[in-house]
């Protein structure tokens, strides 16, 4: 099942690398009405598809569609063509932060109805950090930082489950069969693997031990079997991906193409903020989040997603460097 959403994934990307830049430009607004109406749909019972507490999918026959994965996606394309519109008046609070500040609040509500916190952070630390690298004023992008900050803060303490996590999370080893199971398995598959690993498909704590071995927690399992050096593999992969996105947008300003520079940039920093999160909570610097980690894990919603994001720097690249972009 996983190849075949990676076979419709390379599909995608090969479709988007053949899109203009121009037309994800222009489609920006609609494509995130799209992803708003989409986040309400997956919250009205009978047609999100409601599993371990969760309502984060849509029913679509033989596969489930998960919205707030493409909300990375619409936000990204949105927000980069606001940036280039509103270019001459960033440093205006109202302009500047405060409306995508608004976007972005109205999006985290409904995220948080499924709830998926985990999104909502990933969305706001690389909008911000998008108004942050285009010229917003520091201490707008600090006002809406600290109200950033501050909501989540309350949304943890006033939520049980978040705070158990947070607990959790500071001292999984006293209470290692409830509430810090998870990490306490994820932190015992480090340790098997030492410097070389047990050997490829020879994870033991795979074996109905760690909870979402394919998933979320993946990246332990990478640290069991092929131990520190699968681990800076990964690391050194992610952050080849990252510098080769923010190059690939340097090229692109100096073109003359802001959007495909903002986009580039936004490609970059969602997957390596996404990455950082899932591979700080599988070796117990973050609390749990429920991300998967790019290209990597199991799921349909998550590769498609990635794989268009790829397609889409890949595009950017290639028109800068044949002059389409001017």
């Amino acid at each position: 099942r996983h190849l075949a959403n990676v076979g419709v994934g390379v599909t995608l990307m090969m479709l988007v690398m053949r899109s203009r830049i121009r037309w994800w430009e222009k489609t920006g607004p609609l494509l995130l009405l799209i992803g708003m109406v989409l986040l309400v749909l997956v919250l009205l019972p009978g047609i999100g598809a409601h599993v371990n507490g969760s309502s984060r999918w849509l029913r679509l026959g033989i596969a489930n569609l998960q919205p707030s994965e493409l909300m990375k996606l619409f936000m990204l394309v949105y927000v980069s063509g606001y940036i280039v519109r509103k270019q001459d008046e960033l440093k205006n609070f109202t302009q500047g932060i405060l409306m995508v500040g608004l976007v972005l609040a109205v999006i985290g509500m409904l995220l948080l109805q499924e709830p998926d916190l985990g999104t909502v952070v990933v969305i706001t630390l690389t909008v911000l950090t998008m108004l942050f690298l285009s010229g917003v004023r520091f201490w707008h992008f600090m006002a809406i930082f600290g109200a950033g900050l501050g909501g989540m803060i309350v949304l943890t303490v006033f939520s049980p489950y978040r705070l158990n996590r947070v607990t959790g999370f500071l001292d999984p080893w006293a209470d290692p069969f409830n509430s810090g199971f998870q990490l306490v398995q994820a932190l015992i598959a480090f340790g098997r693997g030492e410097w070389l690993g047990v050997g490829l498909g020879a994870s033991v704590q795979k074996l109905f031990y760690l909870p979402a071995a394919h998933t979320d927690f993946l990246f332990a399992i990478i640290a069991e079997e092929l131990g520190l050096i699968g681990v800076v593999a990964v690391i050194g992969l992610f952050a080849s991906f990252v510098l080769r996105a923010f190059m690939i947008a340097k090229q692109a300003e100096r073109a003359g193409s802001l959007y495909a520079a903002r986009l580039a940039q936004g490609i970059g920093l969602i997957i390596g903020l996404q990455a950082m999160i899932n591979m700080g909570v599988n070796m117990g610097l973050l609390p749990t989040k429920g991300l998967t980690l790019p290209f990597m894990s199991y799921g349909g919603s998550s590769i498609l997603v990635c794989c268009i994001l790829a397609g889409l720097l890949l595009r950017i690249e290639r028109e800068t460097r044949s002059g389409a972009t001017r």
